[in-house]
C-alpha cells in the first residue's frame, strides 16, 4: 500500500511524458496526437451495451467524450504502471531501471492493438485502417515512449524521495 502514491505518480507522469511526444510528433512530422475524444466515445457507449463499432467515427456523439477519453488515458497510464510494479515488484519504485520500464510500456501495445483498435472499427493491429503499418509503427513507438516515461517519472520521484 505504500507504493499506490508512487504508483499514481508514475503512471501520471509517463502518460504526460507520452502526451508530450504526441505535440512533438505533430510538430516535427505532422502526425495528430492520438484521439482520445474517440476513445471517450467507445467507452461511453460500452455502458449501453455497445462494445464494437464498423468505425467509431462514425457512432452517435456522447455527451462528455472527451473528458471520459482524457481521464481513461490516464487511468490506463497508472494502471500500466502498476502493472510494471507488480510483476517487477516495489523494488523497483525505489532503484528504477530502463529494462522493466521498456518492457512493459513496448507490451502496452497489445491493448489498443488487440482490445481498442478493434473495438473502434479500426482492426486488429489497425488493419482495416488504410496505411496498418504507419499506424503500427506509431502505436509501437508511442508506448515505447510511455516506457520511457515510466523510467524517467520514477526516476524523478527517486530523486525527490
Amino acid at each position: 500500500m505504500n507504493s499506490l502514491l508512487p504508483i499514481l505518480i508514475i503512471g501520471v507522469g509517463a502518460s504526460v511524458v507520452m502526451d508530450l511526444w504526441g505535440l512533438v510528433r505533430k510538430l516535427l512530422f505532422d502526425i495528430p496526437p492520438p484521439n482520445y475524444r474517440m476513445v471517450g466515445r467507445w467507452i461511453a457507449h460500452m455502458a449501453h451495451g455497445k462494445f464494437h463499432h464498423d468505425t467509431i467515427a462514425a457512432s452517435s456523439f456522447v455527451r462528455g467524450e472527451h473528458t471520459i477519453g482524457w481521464v481513461a488515458h490516464y487511468l490506463t497510464g497508472i494502471a500500466f504502471a502498476a502493472l510494471l510494479v507488480g510483476i517487477f515488484g516495489e523494488s523497483w519504485i525505489d532503484n528504477p531501471t530502463l529494462g522493466p520500464a521498456l518492457a512493459t510500456g513496448i507490451s502496452t501495445v497489445a491493448a489498443p492493438f488487440l482490445l481498442m483498435q478493434p473495438g473502434m472499427g479500426a482492426g486488429v493491429a489497425a488493419s482495416r485502417t488504410k496505411h496498418p503499418a504507419p499506424a503500427r509503427l506509431q502505436s509501437l513507438i508511442t508506448h515505447t515512449i510511455f516506457g520511457v516515461g515510466l523510467y524517467a517519472s520514477a526516476w524523478v520521484l527517486h530523486l525527490e524521495i
